[in-house]
């Protein structure tokens, strides 16, 4: 079984309206996955699957219907967040790049209007992948890639900034 990296839209674990760290445990849980763990409090959790798709989906649905709360959600394999990692961390500008996970296939980096809703936004796509796209903002502490790459796609996003998954990757491995 393979390390997965589950993705938790619009979560702020222990926020009032936000499902809590023992619920979204327990959802795994009730997915399959008991020795699943999250990942700081944004709705981040590593967990081991051959089929990653059917346990977010299953953990999506338990959620809701243990806490009401409904929440979009992907995985990626924790091999291909470190290959990410990888490729951008030593970058000058890496404080500044978040990593926005979608359902919205492959997006061309290089798309005119993907580089026009980006500029609105005040950031530029500089790398993407089939359920990624990396992006770096104009300014440290922004994050405009989420709705960003949702306006591009018509589909939910989540995203995390770089240097988050920076020690995700330290945590856990890259181990493919």
């Amino acid at each position: 079984m393979d390390e997965w990296v589950g993705l938790l839209r619009n979560v702020n674990q222990g926020q009032r309206g936000h499902p809590s760290t023992a619920d979204i445990l327990a959802a795994f849980a009730d997915a399959g996955v008991p020795d699943a763990v999250t990942f700081q409090s944004n709705g981040t959790v590593v967990f081991r699957s051959g089929d990653p798709a059917a346990v977010v989906a299953d953990a999506v649905r338990a959620l809701e219907a243990r806490t009401g709360l409904r929440r979009d959600a992907c995985a990626l394999p924790l091999s291909e967040i470190a290959r990410i990692v990888d490729a951008h961390a030593a970058q000058p500008d890496a404080a500044r790049r978040e990593v926005s996970f979608h359902a919205g296939g492959r997006i061309e980096p290089d798309d005119a209007e993907l580089a026009r809703v980006a500029a609105h936004r005040r950031c530029r796509v500089v790398d993407a992948g089939e359920g990624w796209v990396v992006s770096v903002n104009e300014r440290e502490g922004d994050g405009n890639a989420t709705p960003t790459i949702e306006e591009a796609t018509g589909e939910p996003a989540t995203s995390r900034g770089l240097p988050t998954l920076v020690r995700l990757v330290a945590r856990f491995g890259a181990a493919d």
